[in-house]
């Protein structure tokens, strides 16, 4: 049964996986209303709380291992549903175990580093699983597009060369293959918006007052630069998406079929981990067992001596009565 669940998701997201070495057309080779087949709406909430239950039971595994992380990175345009995907996605796994950065603008700490450095600071630990609301890939991204940024940096002449864009996508994927070859995986999502569920997602934050908070006219002087944007991001795909670190299109102008589809891709990591829960050894077990003997003889009179015990016994054989202490 499990392993007909991994298929099943290894085949959905297949079509969303970007093979290393392809080069990527965004506009010709992925389809922003792309919904696997998937008619209803209702069928897609059915498959994310399927999800979200998976990646309930994997985190749990992934935290008591405490061997392998794992890292997922966000991207997207403005208003792409970076930050309801993490919400909807990750809704029913223990918070202790997650932990979500945001980077925005560098700080002038940041700035006096390399340009990876802020992004290693939030790295998520063995057992824990770190959500990167973008990512070091702003570094080829809002960089590219905006060549400013790169001044801020203060980088010798020597690192500003016409092959700079080159040279970082090679230290990052070299930064990734470290990462993995020490135990962290890395899960890399573009929510893919068209420019029109843009422009409509724009307009609901004017009209509804309660979004107003998240609208910016900046968003509207970035729409601008949409076609850099998506050379951009055609170029990053082509780049950076490697063997051990794949990167993944998700179609985002349908909020829900998008949020499946990241559930999808974090649940087939976590199984390819296979995460277990650690075997204690025959010398504990006899420890614990006589734990569980006092225990035991503490039990008021008339009630259970083991009472998650005696449910299991229960739910198991129908009717069978539990062990009670002597009145």
């Amino acid at each position: 049964m499990a392993d007909d669940r991994a298929e099943r998701i290894a085949e959905f997201i297949r079509p969303l996986r970007v093979e290393p070495g392809r080069k990527v057309h965004l506009a010709d080779d992925f389809d922003p209303g792309y919904k696997a087949g998937i008619r209803k709406k209702k069928e897609g909430v059915e498959l994310l709380r399927t999800g979200v239950e998976l990646l309930a039971d994997y985190q749990r595994r992934l935290a008591a291992q405490d061997t392998y992380g794992v890292l997922v990175c966000l991207q997207a345009l403005d208003a792409g549903g970076k930050d309801g995907t993490i919400r909807h996605v990750m809704s029913g796994v223990n918070p202790q175990g997650v932990q979500v950065s945001s980077f925005k603008v560098p700080s002038t700490e940041e700035l006096d580093h390399d340009y990876l450095w802020r992004y290693a600071c939030r790295l998520p630990g063995r057992g824990e699983i770190g959500i990167f609301n973008r990512s070091h890939y702003e570094e080829v991204l809002v960089v590219r597009v905006h060549p400013e940024n790169l001044d801020r940096q203060r980088l010798p002449d020597s690192a500003r060369g016409p092959d700079v864009w080159d040279r970082r996508y090679r230290e990052i994927n070299d930064w990734e293959h470290y990462l993995t070859d020490n135990g962290f995986r890395i899960v890399k999502l573009f929510l893919n918006l068209s420019k029109e569920e843009q422009r409509i997602r724009f307009l609901k934050r004017i009209d509804v007052p309660e979004r107003n908070w998240k609208f910016s006219p900046a968003d509207v002087r970035e729409r601008a630069r949409w076609d850099d944007y998506q050379r951009a991001f055609s170029q990053m795909l082509s780049a950076t998406s490697t063997k051990w670190a794949p990167w993944y299109v998700v179609p985002a102008d349908h909020k829900w079929f998008a949020r499946v589809c990241a559930a999808a891709v974090l649940a087939h990591t976590l199984i390819e981990i296979n995460p277990q829960y650690p075997r204690v050894s025959d010398e504990t077990r006899r420890g614990l067992a006589e734990v569980r003997r006092e225990l035991e003889r503490e039990a008021p009179k008339g009630a259970a001596l083991d009472p998650y015990a005696a449910s299991v016994s229960k739910g198991e054989s129908g009717n069978r009565k539990p062990r009670r202490r002597a009145p």
